[in-house]
């Protein structure tokens, strides 16, 4: 009857083990609902309005603003990107994100410490250590003060079962790669911003000089009406429009030269003042063509790195849903210690100090109120946004490309159009001029003839400026000469 016994006994005493465990494991915490990942655009399916035709058939270089072939821009292009205010900030960001990786798989390693203290302490007489805070030498207590110190080695491991741990790495490394196509996006849109102020620099420096000549034609008109009076020619002298006239331009001037000194001071910032901005010297403003490469397909994708920058915040969002959902598994740890304890600091080398043991241990979530299911649909909800975003950014790149295309060919048709002005007022200007050869008119009626193709100058000299902005807005839709790596 014994054996039946014992039998019975240690059947009850499994059972009673188990069943906690059988009860945890069928009443966890489950995910309520599954939510879809919200589709990402296929730019092969998006319906590309018709772009013009007139194109060079090419990508952007790398150093795109040198088809320029300005060198006072090279120098100021390489000078903000290496003192850009804006690219330290990202390239600080891309530290801390680098960090935050490393962290990330540490966290999911093995952890080994050493630890080692010494306490002084005084026992109860009444506590379960009561008999030593008897002063007995013969029994081996001396209490009831005590002198305790330990050392040893202490480690620790989680099994990771379900890639809780590596979503979590993989989710860190997607936000670090992000950060670094944010740095390529920052850089671009600092050298496109250098290159737009240097060019705006040049045509206000171009505008003043046509506006000067204009004022010295203006002048040349009103000093020679006087003269022809003086001389009796003119019956009357009546200057009051002309000096109205030549107040304005003296007001145009001075407002180009504030307009020169704000566009400075921005190209100052844009390099962030550590340096004085460069004497920049005058020079004839660019002829642009357009570089429209044959298709936007995959290739914009790669090469527009605020795109892949949100390709990547993409990754790293799923890999947070995926972890999310780990989340909602056991979690299986190993411990193990080996050390050395003892009540009298006199004994605590010796080998009898000496513990050691080893833990499984296993955490699985059963009641958390909704936390683990908040949770979920935190990162779910996030990862969906990013999605978004990430469709509208690449609607937004075609269109800008789109835009600008267009744009730059409007701006040659008008650009040809104001150049046969120009010439137009440029023929009147010499058939004046050989009037006035022949004794036939005054030198009045050749400023006179001057002034409207001076006008006209400023015109072209302002449509030009807008295709080379133009120029600068596609290549920067075009993503610069950024090309995605592959990792």
């Amino acid at each position: 009857m014994k054996p039946i016994r014992n039998f019975y006994k240690n059947k009850i005493t499994y059972f009673v083990i188990l069943l906690p465990l059988c009860m945890s494991l069928s009443s966890c915490a489950w995910i309520h609902k599954e939510k879809p990942a919200l589709a990402q655009t296929d730019i092969t399916q998006l319906r590309i309005p018709q772009i013009p035709q007139a194109t060079l058939q090419q990508w952007p270089g790398s150093n795109w603003w040198q088809q320029y072939k300005n060198p006072q821009l090279n120098q100021l292009i390489g000078q903000a990107l290496k003192d850009s205010p804006s690219v330290a900030v990202v390239q600080q960001r891309i530290a801390l994100a680098k960090a935050q990786t490393e962290m990330a798989k540490a966290l999911g390693g093995a952890q080994l410490d050493f630890g080692a203290d010494v306490e002084r302490q005084k026992m109860s007489a009444e506590g379960v250590m009561g008999p030593f805070a008897v002063d007995d030498p013969a029994a081996g207590t001396t209490g009831p003060w005590y002198t305790n110190g330990t050392f040893g080695l202490q480690g620790s491991y989680e099994l990771d079962l379900w890639g809780k741990n590596r979503d979590q790495i993989q989710a860190s490394l997607g936000i670090y790669q992000a950060k670094q196509a944010e740095l390529a996006q920052t850089k671009l849109m600092v050298s496109s911003a250098v290159t737009d102020l240097y060019w705006d620099i040049q045509t206000v420096m171009a505008l003043q000089q046509v506006l000067q000549q204009v004022q010295q034609q203006q002048q040349n008109i009103v000093d020679t009406d006087e003269m022809l009076y003086s001389k009796g020619i003119l019956s009357s002298l009546d200057d009051a429009a002309t000096k109205i006239t030549l107040a304005k331009l003296a007001q145009n001037i001075d407002a180009n030269n504030g307009d020169l000194r704000t566009l400075q001071a921005t190209l100052g910032a844009m390099m962030g003042l550590k340096q004085p901005l460069p004497s920049i010297q005058p020079v004839a403003l660019p002829e642009t063509g357009e570089a429209l490469p044959p298709t936007l397909n995959y290739e914009l994708l790669a090469r527009r790195p605020d795109l892949q920058a949100a390709h990547w915040y993409i990754e790293a969002s799923l890999s947070q849903v995926d972890a999310a959902k780990a989340a909602f598994y056991p979690s299986i740890n190993l411990m193990g210690f080996l050390q050395y304890d003892a009540l009298h600091l006199s004994d605590l080398f010796r080998s009898s100090a000496q513990q050691m043991g080893a833990i499984a241990g296993l955490t699985l979530p059963i009641f958390d109120s909704g936390r683990l299911n908040a949770n979920l649909d935190i990162v779910q909800a996030n990862s969906s946004l990013t999605i978004a975003s990430y469709n509208k950014a690449i609607v937004d790149a075609v269109t800008d490309v789109v835009k600008s295309a267009s744009q730059i060919q409007t701006l040659a048709q008008q650009k040809t159009h104001q150049q046969e002005v120009v010439d137009g007022e440029q023929h009147i200007l010499d058939l004046t001029q050989q009037r006035f050869a022949a004794g036939l008119i005054s030198e009045n009626q050749v400023s006179k003839a001057r002034l409207p193709l001076l006008q006209e100058q400023a015109n072209l000299l302002i449509l030009e400026n807008k295709a080379i902005n133009a120029d600068i807005s596609l290549i920067t839709s075009l993503g610069g000469g950024y090309r995605a790596t592959k990792n």
